[in-house]
């Protein structure tokens, strides 16, 4: 399995190639943890993630995918860029603290990502033109 990394994702200057590069396509109602979920919500409490969350946070300037001018002001989430599992947490991974292996998004985006919805990622505004009768 290809391991995702900042490193590759910050040679991608666009929000949608960013998008296209993190999306992984998964199913609505396909359960990661099921039962195991509080493995991950102790893990996502803990002193630790938090700190990482911060720095990861300062890193992309608070906005979705680490992109300029696209500001999250509500609803803001740190991803792992690849699946986590709850054997890495069991196993103590490394890189699930990394900030190589995270990137800020907003709860949308996040969802775009795992479900591999396109239409879910924000459009910038439609340019209105003179004599442009059609709404957007």
């Amino acid at each position: 399995m290809r391991r995702r990394s900042y490193s590759e994702l910050r040679r991608l200057s666009t929000f949608e190639e960013r998008f296209e590069y993190l999306s992984i396509g998964g199913e609505v109602g396909r359960a990661t943890f099921g039962y195991d979920r509080w493995v991950n919500q102790n893990f996502y409490r803990s002193r630790e993630w938090r700190h990482a969350r911060d720095q990861v946070v300062v890193r992309d300037g608070a906005c979705d995918l680490g992109i300029p001018g696209h500001d999250i002001h509500h609803r803001l989430l740190v991803h792992h860029m690849n699946p986590l599992l709850p054997e890495d947490l069991e196993q103590g991974e490394a890189w699930i603290l990394d900030p190589e292996y995270l990137i800020t998004t907003t709860h949308r985006t996040h969802n775009a990502i795992h479900y591999g919805d396109f239409s879910l990622i924000p459009r910038p505004p439609v340019e209105r033109r003179p004599g442009d009768t059609r709404l957007w």
